[in-house]
């Protein structure tokens, strides 16, 4: 008999067992995990670096980086934020560093070094990790004919397991969320969150590896009207929740970048609605629309006469983005700013402001395949993460209904939703 078991060894579960045993060492615990290690999101996040939070420290700035989970969030992030998770990195020689746009990495800039600190304390504390042993049920059994305690028991391919509390933290796994609705759960279908455009386009092919900061937003098209307007009032959207800025990166099928997944998060819902096939709006120029860049390529034309438009860096642009777009607007390489038209004017004005593409599916970021949907948060208590319908079962990481524009903002829910689930429960079991 446990007196706690984690089902999943991922971040979630890993930090809660670390935060039960040290708030009370004399607690049974095991994670249950059906993989050979473990914390597979943590090797992979960050492209090998793992993004472990986020350096925004005031809750109230953060929740507004979670399309879904934001109202929730803040108190919990009043108990336990970033600076939180910094401390318990810190207090374990695990120093991280915060990059230019608010990421934080160990500085090794290697997630093994956050494995190896998870692991090390789970063996100083003496928690069992039960490796390969898939979870195929779980309930809620009563231990006398009156019914007046109850305990939980889990069935894996490897045997069974009981104990007097349940946290699950299984992340976006189908089967355990169909364990749960059959115990009254409700499960918001799932849909991919964090992803890349796929688009086809002869102004980008061929400058795969060009970065630069853009607004995007999605617009409605020809053709798709009827299904964009039915969508946004689905979901209750304006078109100013369909709109960013950020750094884009044009990859070799299409589109990616912060700016490209933080827009990916927040119309995770609409998009899939849309099936994945829609228009966006770049601005390469975002302090400039189109009307305000006439006048400035006015001035350059007559500035610059006798220069080539190609050739000519007027703004701060990729010169090989600049190149393209040029081109995409009737300009040839000989063309100097002297014999450009109007016409070849305002169409490249167009290019730089108002440049549309259109994008026909989506590739998942990297190996971070982050999800929408899971237990519905009305069914949580924030306050210790049990829950509503089940005493003594609790919840943690992405098998909730949250997540966040970037993977340090995800593992900060999954950080918070351990600690506050783990204090829950050692106090559960002193009551």
């Amino acid at each position: 008999m446990y007196d706690v078991l984690i089902l999943g060894g991922g971040a979630a579960g890993f930090y809660a067992a670390i935060h039960i045993a040290e708030a009370d060492p004399q607690l049974k615990v095991a994670i249950i995990e059906r993989g050979k290690e473990g914390l597979g999101k943590v090797k992979v996040s960050g492209g090998g670096r793992c993004n472990v939070t986020h350096a925004e420290f005031d809750p109230r700035e953060l929740v507004k980086n979670y399309p879904r989970g934001e109202k929730e969030l803040l108190g919990p992030f009043h108990t336990y934020c970033s600076g939180d998770t910094v401390a318990f990195f810190e207090e374990r020689g695990i120093a991280l560093k915060i990059e230019p746009d608010g990421r934080m990495f160990p500085t090794t800039n290697s997630s093994q070094t956050i494995i190896d600190c998870l692991v090390s304390e789970i063996d100083r504390l003496g928690v069992k990790v039960l490796r390969n042993s898939s979870v195929t049920g779980f309930a809620k059994v009563f231990e006398d004919e009156n019914q007046d305690s109850s305990i939980w028991s889990v069935e894996t391919i490897r045997g069974a397991y009981n104990a007097k509390n349940l946290l699950v933290c299984t992340g976006s796994n189908p089967k355990i969320w169909e364990m749960l609705k059959k115990m009254g759960h409700t499960i918001v279908p799932p849909v991919p969150s964090l992803f890349t455009f796929n688009i086809k386009d002869d102004r980008i092919s061929g400058i795969s590896g060009v970065s630069t900061y853009a607004r995007i937003n999605i617009v409605s098209s020809k053709g798709h009207l009827d299904k964009f307007h039915a969508a946004l009032k689905k979901y209750s959207l304006q078109l100013s929740d369909l709109e960013t800025e950020g750094p884009l990166l044009i990859t070799h099928w299409g589109m990616s970048g912060p700016g490209i997944l933080r827009l990916s998060a927040w119309g995770a819902l609409f998009l899939n609605e849309l099936d994945y096939k829609f228009t966006i709006r770049v601005n390469w120029l975002p302090s400039y629309y189109e009307g305000s860049i006439i006048n400035k390529l006015q001035q350059i034309k007559e500035l610059e006469g006798k220069k080539t438009v190609l050739r000519t860096k007027c703004f701060d642009l990729p010169k090989r983005l600049w190149s393209s777009l040029v081109k995409a607007s009737g300009i040839t390489e000989a063309d100097k700013w002297a014999d450009i038209t109007k016409v070849q004017l305002q169409d490249l004005a167009k290019e730089l402001t108002e440049c549309q593409f259109r994008v026909d599916g989506k590739s998942t970021f990297k190996e971070e395949f982050v999800t929408a949907g899971g237990i519905d948060l009305k069914e949580i208590n924030f306050k210790t993460y049990e829950s509503k319908l089940n005493p003594s079962l609790y919840f943690a990481g992405e098998i909730i209904n949250v997540d966040a524009i970037t993977g340090g903002f995800n593992f900060q829910n999954a950080w918070t939703g351990a600690y506050i689930a783990a204090q829950g429960i050692v106090k559960n079991t002193k009551s």
